[in-house]
């Protein structure tokens, strides 16, 4: 039986309870959305190591990790790799070594690729990264679980999820059987039917981001400060009498932590309110990036109760979130976590992104080495062919001024 925090009806009971003068309901408060460039450029910033991550992720998942070149073409729609495979690999090199091997014994030889030296040096230093901060990751897992109505969630979303809260690519078949005393998986991932449980409450994993500011800014200051959100508009930004009016009483509500059980709250009341945009802090405050896609967060509506117009709250409430558009996609953002188009706090699992962006630019620039060799190549012959076809001028030339002579005499 799991040992879960005290209900949270008793919570707010033990707190004075603060009635809202405004009369405005949640459903009809309403917020233009208005673009943050700087934020928008975060996303596009890594537009092309994704791109890349994503063929180097469909090698790694084949048996032996090498792939016929022509089946890897094949791929790209579901890539979405707006150039041919050989281009990719021209522009990328020390990724992937290509090769000649039969599909067939016999069969023609045809191009393969497989995994190169420099990028197999990276999956070397990535385990590396990944144990030094697997208690991080279980921790983030801990936490994922126990903010859970009934403490359990799918573990086929959980897989879905990796890339965003940097969980290893095998972390529910190597890491979670590690740790008996902290998950319990039921099924076999992939059927659809898997859910990974929590096996007891860990309190020293149920503070929440905001709560962990809190508690280092009263020890600061020697003064107790109550956990709050930082709400900070952008620049140029206004509201509405009405919604300006509904922030004010809904920010003197008592913050709900997202780990404290929030089953007897009506899902339409203010409280609730606070309670899921506490969630959404701290899922995004969890993830690598402080972003997650909405449609993302949209597949755990169930295990975090929230309501189908969850989407709402990230404009609603815009001086805590922000909702990016770009890609195609609507990503929820973390204002708080961004000075500009920069993350404050990284991650130290980023250690490893950080690795892979290198990785390419140290391929980018031995491609433009190479280019720049072959300028320079091209330059010399053709100022040595300039250089003949003067030489055979002057030559014609001298054979004409001779005739020209040998007529005057």
């Amino acid at each position: 039986m799991l040992l879960g925090p005290h209900s949270i009806s008793s919570h707010l009971n033990s707190k004075p309870r603060v009635w809202f003068q405004s009369t405005y309901s949640i459903s009809s408060l309403r917020v233009v959305w208005r673009k943050d460039e700087k934020l928008d450029d975060a996303i596009v910033n890594e537009k092309q190591w994704r791109l890349s991550a994503r063929v180097v992720k469909q090698v790694l998942n084949e048996p032996g990790q090498v792939i016929p070149l022509r089946y890897l073409e094949k791929r790209r729609e579901r890539m979405r790799l707006p150039v041919r495979v050989k281009t990719f690999l021209a522009r990328n090199p020390g990724l992937f070594d290509t090769y000649l091997d039969r599909i067939r014994p016999k069969s023609e030889p045809v191009p393969f690729i497989r995994v190169g030296d420099r990028l197999q040096r990276f999956l070397e230093e990535e385990k590396r990264i990944y144990s030094e901060n697997e208690q991080l990751i279980v921790a983030k897992l801990c936490k994922l679980l126990m903010m859970a109505k009934d403490k359990v969630v799918s573990a086929d979303k959980l897989e879905h999820v990796k890339r965003e809260f940097g969980f290893p690519i095998d972390f529910m078949v190597n890491l979670v059987p590690k740790y008996p005393e902290y998950f319990r998986l039921v099924g076999c991932p992939g059927e659809g039917k898997s859910f990974l449980e929590l096996v007891s409450w860990k309190p020293e994993f149920a503070k929440s981001a905001i709560e962990e500011r809190a508690e280092e800014e009263s020890n600061l200051i020697g003064i107790r400060v109550r956990p709050s959100f930082n709400v900070k508009l952008p620049r140029g930004f206004s509201l509405r009498k009405e919604m300006r009016e509904w922030v004010r009483d809904w920010m003197e509500l008592p913050y709900v932590s997202p780990y404290e059980d929030a089953s007897d709250l009506d899902q339409a009341s203010r409280e609730m309110e606070k309670r899921t945009v506490g969630v959404f802090h701290e899922l995004l405050s969890l993830s690598l990036f402080k972003r997650i896609p909405v449609p993302i967060l949209g597949k755990f509506t169930e295990e975090y109760r929230f309501s189908n117009a969850f989407a709402s709250v990230f404009t609603r409430h815009s001086g805590i979130f922000y909702l990016s558009l770009k890609g195609g996609i609507k990503t929820a953002m973390l204002r708080e976590a961004y000075k500009g188009s920069e993350l404050i706090d990284r991650d130290p699992l980023l250690e490893i992104n950080d690795n892979f962006v290198e990785l390419l630019a140290e391929g980018h620039r031995e491609r433009a080495e190479q280019l720049r060799l072959q300028r320079e190549t091209v330059q010399k012959d053709m100022e040595m062919m300039a250089l003949r076809n003067s030489e055979q001028g002057c030559y014609a030339c001298g054979e004409d001024m001779q005739k020209i002579e040998d007529l005057d005499s």
